[in-house]
């Protein structure tokens, strides 16, 4: 006996039968047999769609704080490294005896 996975449908198909259930020219039951998904599936996945359709219309330039690019994420990370280093060159100048004043 085979062990059956569950099957994953991607945005685009779950997009499509939404779609179709708000056209209201089919039954559930009609596209559940239609597109081989469980009615409940199909509920499920218009109520997760109406719940949620306002956010399509959010500006995407206005991107909280919380929500920074990967490329910020590495530059911050590079400032920190930067920093690190510039402080133990400014201990180790100074165990030698070497002035701001001179490396600057």
């Amino acid at each position: 006996m085979t062990k059956q996975t569950r099957r994953k449908f991607t945005a685009e198909f779950k997009a499509k039968v939404v779609l179709e259930t708000l056209k209201n020219q089919k039954t559930l039951a009609q596209l559940s047999q239609q597109y081989e998904v469980n009615v409940i599936t199909i509920s499920k996945w218009k109520a997760d769609f109406l719940e949620n359709m306002s956010s399509i219309f959010d500006r995407k330039g206005s991107s909280s704080p919380e929500e920074e690019s990967p490329e910020v994420e590495k530059l911050y990370a590079q400032i920190g490294q930067l920093k690190v280093e510039n402080d133990f060159l400014k201990k180790s100048a100074k165990r030698l005896g070497i002035s701001d004043s001179e490396w600057k």
